[in-house]
């Protein structure tokens, strides 16, 4: 049986644990009561008459009168008071229990229930923090909601209005809307052909219903109905959030149009109105649908809370009552039983209310399809996962000792042939290769996430129904490290026995053709969400700064920037096989081509120009400095890679200066930003001598040797600049080498980034997030 402080480790929401019942440290109090409690041995009295017969006797009589004497009309031993406390934003009510005479000698029964008071006021007073957060979240919503629904009847009288033709001819809002979807159409077309037919009358009705009834206010609401209503769909605006391209550019367009529209205000020109379509009512549709999903999440983490916090204090208190041998559970419990994180049941009806108006307002009224979206299924666990990747893990170590013997016997790695072989395998293999250990070291950072209560689903806004677990990640990695050395082990043995030696070199190609075949296959196979979700990833990364970047966008970025030599590859192989080499066997083709040497200079830049466009579109969002001077880390590590790439084809003493002061500057600046700003350590403040106050992992050595490991890792390019006398295959493998400790170096640093990031989170108690709405409660103006 699982004791209940692990259960309750392991059901508690990570970002709000410290607002939970501190258990541990109860159990710890009622430990110590039980110690103090114990008889005290006397020196000499070790002399002892043995076991009488009547000892069970005596025993059954003392339990049989202690129950007399408790079910008696003594006096409650404990008495739980509340008091009203006055703080400096609002008045509260506490709990303040006072002892009895039997127990008020005893300092760590006064201690225990000092502790419990305290325990069950924080408890209290989060509890009814986060209802009063969320009910006035809902009420907003609500509003939001009715704003949502009477535009939306609003269209649908224009839909009408447009399909019999308005009298005077001509096209009306809509369809222009639907000719130009991401057009600006204004809301309203002209007062004359606005007040013509009764649908407009009941459109007017509804939108002159909008500022009372919603809580929106509009300037001159006062006017008649119709001159409200005009009034009102001059100046309403839909607020939606600059998250694609497209999106973008209309956002700064329209930025660049008010400020010429004010600038014509101030010397007398005319107005420009708001405008209004159905692509945006759809956005706003889809972002209050997004906000009532969160909505209900927290509600239902507020109720987890507010049961495992009874079942602990439940728990706790007949530990008391087993150690002190008093039954003082019942009339505390009474008392949290009465407390407002157990009586109230706003939550739960608040909870009906989301359920109900989700249902019917984005789930065409069928409640089964409005329950997947608010209460997704958790990912299932399946033991045929780890089946297969130990199965896989098998194979691949069988077939990398054939491979190495087959190379061994045929001579591959001998002078002769070694030039040839190692410029057809090298650069692929080597590349699925690097991609199999970054798979790899992601699926142990997902372990050690989950091992240490990290919630990277929440981070990384994952949906917990298709998120990848550690043991898919290794499956992935596994199968497709199995994959590639079976195909080096066939391409090997053509090789070696001379039969298909043409067709053999296809073979690489194939390999790669299937691997991204599969990426973008659109069957339900193989991680589809997952690969769709890497997919979009990249998108969002490639056309940066055109979309809004999230957190998975930057942190996949950061990946990017550490397999510059992974792209390398892919350039090399892509001219090896459009250059058409694997049938020549002209292998320098690629590399005497001067559009090939100048590419690697925009393939070894690409990742960090990347991570510089995002940091300048996080810092036109947020206006956050630390985004500009986070970018001048990217650009640092661009001129660094300039200088070494340009030092390895001009080796002079000039450009040897160069590179060890761009370089040094730029490793510095990362060191930097790794230990104060990524991981949020080297604070001298903190009580943990040059770490930070809150620690994840209990040993502090593992973050001293963590920074030590980063700082022997970061300094690798020192290789670059030394220039060793070795041989084609063993320069190959010394490249891969210093690649593979890049990748594991970036693996290292991906478990403490979002230790920092869910610190963070659990420090503000952030475990729903909040979705921007598209109406806002202020007075709007022509």
């Amino acid at each position: 049986m699982v004791k209940f402080s692990k259960e309750l480790e392991a059901q508690l929401i990570p970002e709000w644990k410290d607002a939970f019942v501190n258990y541990w440290q109860l159990k710890k109090h009622v430990k110590k009561i039980k110690l103090a409690r114990k008889p005290k041995h006397v020196p000499g009295s070790n002399c002892h008459f043995g076991r009488s017969v009547f000892d069970p006797v005596r025993a059954f009589l003392g339990r049989i009168l202690g129950r007399t004497r408790n079910t008696g009309n003594k006096p409650e031993i404990i008495q739980v008071k509340s008091k009203i406390s006055v703080g400096e934003e609002e008045v509260q009510e506490v709990y303040e229990t006072e002892l009895d005479q039997l127990f008020s000698e005893e300092d760590e029964v006064k201690v225990f229930f000092e502790t419990l008071d305290d325990e069950l006021n924080k408890v209290n007073q989060f509890y009814k923090s986060k209802e009063g957060e969320f009910l006035e979240r809902g009420e907003l919503l609500n509003k939001q909601l009715q704003i949502l629904v009477d535009l939306k009847r609003v269209l649908s009288d224009r839909r009408r209005k447009n399909l019999r033709g308005p009298p005077g001819g001509g096209s009306g809002f809509l369809s222009r809307s639907n000719s130009s979807l991401g057009g600006n159409s204004d809301f309203s077309e002209n007062k004359s052909e606005y007040s013509d037919s009764p649908a407009n009358s009941q459109a007017d009705e509804v939108i002159a219903a909008l500022p009372g009834k919603n809580g929106i206010n509009f300037v001159n609401s006062a006017k008649p109905k119709k001159a409200a209503a005009m009034a009102m769909a001059t100046a309403m605006r839909i607020d939606i959030p600059a998250t694609t391209p497209s999106r973008t550019i209309a956002a700064v367009t329209s930025m660049l149009w008010e400020e010429l529209v004010n600038n014509s205000k101030k010397g007398g020109g005319g107005g420009g109105e708001c405008m209004i379509n159905r692509k945006k009512i759809e956005c706003a549709e889809k972002m209050i649908r997004g906000a009532f999903v969160e909505l209900y999440r927290g509600l239902a983490l507020l109720k987890t809370y507010s049961s495992l916090n009874m079942i602990a204090f439940t728990k706790i208190l007949k530990k008391f009552d087993k150690v002190s041998n008093q039954q003082a559970s019942t009339s505390y419990l009474k008392v949290v039983k009465r407390s407002d994180f157990i009586t109230s049941d706003k939550v739960v009806r608040i909870m009906d209310e989301v359920e109900a108006l989700f249902t019917q307002h984005f789930a065409n009224n069928d409640r089964k399809k409005a329950m997947m979206f608010l209460r997704p299924r958790r990912h299932k666990h399946s033991h045929m996962v780890t089946f297969f990747v130990g199965l896989f893990t098998g194979s691949f170590v069988t077939l990398f000792a054939v491979y190495a013997i087959l190379a061994h016997v045929s001579g591959m790695f001998s002078p002769p042939k070694q030039a040839a072989y190692v410029e057809t395998v090298y650069p692929l293999f080597s590349m699925f290769a690097l991609l199999s250990l970054h798979l790899f070291m992601y699926g142990c950072n997902l372990f050690m996430w989950k091992s240490t209560r990290i919630n990277y689903d929440f981070i990384f806004d994952f949906q917990p129904a298709t998120a990848l677990t550690y043991r898919d990640a290794f499956l992935v990695c596994t199968s497709l490290m199995t994959a590639v050395v079976a195909s080096m082990v066939v391409h090997l043995i053509l090789l070696s026995i001379g039969i298909f030696p043409r067709q053999a070199d296809f073979i690489p190609g194939i390999l790669l053709l299937c691997s991204l075949i599969l990426l973008i296959c659109p069957l339900n196979v193989f991680y589809r969400p997952t690969r769709y979700c890497f997919l979009r990833v990249m998108r969002n990364i490639v056309c940066s700064p055109f979309y809004k970047v999230l957190m998975v966008d930057f942190f996949m970025a950061d990946q990017l920037t550490s397999q510059i030599t992974l792209f390398r590859h892919m350039e090399s192989a892509a001219c090896y096989f459009l250059a058409g080499s694997f049938k020549t066997h002209r292998y320098d083709t690629c590399k005497s081509g001067k559009q090939y040497r100048e590419l690697a200079y925009v393939i070894s830049f690409a990742p960090y120009y990347w991570r510089v466009m995002q940091c300048a579109r996080r810092w036109f969002d947020e206006c956050n400095i630390d985004h500009v001077a986070n970018l001048g880390k990217y650009m640092s590590a661009i001129v660094a890679a300039g200088a070494r790439l340009t030092y390895a084809r001009q080796p002079s003493q000039l450009w040897l200066v160069i590179v060890l002061v761009t370089s040094f500057v730029a490793t510095i600046y990362q060191l930097y930003w790794d230990f104060v700003k990524d991981w949020g350590l080297v604070n001298r403040k903190s009580k943990n001598a040059w770490l930070r106050d809150d620690l994840v992992l209990k040993n502090k050595g593992i973050y001293y040797g963590s920074m030590a490991l980063n700082f022997v890792l970061r300094v690798a390019w020192v290789e670059t600049v030394m220039k060793f006398n070795i041989g084609m295959v063993e320069s190959r493998l010394l490249d891969f080498f210093l690649a593979s400790l890049e990748v594991i170096r970036r693996g290292h640093w991906n478990y403490y980034r979002l230790e920092n990031e869910h610190l963070n989170n659990v420090g503000k108690f952030r475990a729903v997030k909040t979705v921007p709405l598209p109406f806002h409660e202020t007075n709007f103006a022509r």
